[in-house]
């Protein structure tokens, strides 16, 4: 199992940018696929991005598509998502999570490795 650590949330106005990292130990990941989920206020988890490792296909939900962006530095281990035009319904804890099958989904239960959270909120 991975250990994963996100950093980067806070609080900030709709239509401004923030960068979340998630930091990985504990594995090599060249065989993985990571990515980002995000849950709101009452409701349930939802797909956000994801990336596999080894070929750096990436795949993202709609709700944020054309505005979210996933990357990864390799040599730090680290996984990001840049977040632009951001809205109130972006409003949430956002969690890294990876998958050691590296299958490209958006299901939760397909990973089984998950970080502790961090908090975006977005005011008007």
């Amino acid at each position: 199992q991975v250990q994963l650590v996100e950093s980067g949330g806070g609080l900030v106005q709709a239509g401004d940018s923030l960068r979340l990292s998630c930091a990985a130990s504990g594995r090599t990941f060249s065989t993985y696929t990571m990515a980002w989920f995000r849950q709101a206020p009452g409701k349930e988890r939802e797909f956000v991005a994801g990336i596999r490792w080894s070929d750096s296909i990436i795949y993202y939900g709609d709700s944020v598509k054309g505005r979210f962006t996933i990357s990864r530095d390799n040599a730090k281990n680290t996984l990001y998502l840049q977040m632009n035009s951001l809205k109130l319904e972006d409003t949430a804890v956002y969690y890294c999570a990876a998958d050691r099958l590296a299958r490209l989904s958006y299901i939760l239960g397909s990973y089984d490795s998950w970080g502790q959270g961090t908090q975006v909120t977005v005011s008007s």
